[in-house]
């Protein structure tokens, strides 16, 4: 599972925040890593250099091996929190989605 990151301006995009968020990354989604291709992490701070609630945004961009990408995002006060509101959300589609395709293979 290749993860590559993408960040606005604003944010700084450092070795030592993308070791951090990928370790963050593939832990929340490794029962998922043999489906996954490639996630590309997209941060950005939705106020610019204004302050304002919840304006941290994480979009994670999921390539799923025989489907259509998946994407999802989270807006939150923090990078951090963003983040680990976007392994949320995608943990839940990818349940869905891979549960979805698992009993349609067990019915044929």
């Amino acid at each position: 599972m290749k993860i590559q990151f993408n960040t606005d301006k604003t944010i700084s995009g450092n070795e030592k925040d993308q070791h951090y968020f990928t370790s963050l990354i593939e832990e929340g989604l490794k029962n998922f890593e043999s489906y996954i291709t490639r996630i590309e992490v997209h941060l950005s701070d939705e106020n610019g250099k204004k302050e304002g609630l919840n304006d941290m945004r994480c979009l994670l961009e999921t390539r799923i091996e025989g489907r259509q990408p998946l994407a999802v995002s989270c807006q939150a006060n923090t990078v951090e929190f963003a983040v680990s509101g976007a392994i949320d959300k995608l943990t839940a589609s990818l349940e869905t989605i891979l549960g979805k395709i698992q009993d349609h293979q067990k019915t044929t």
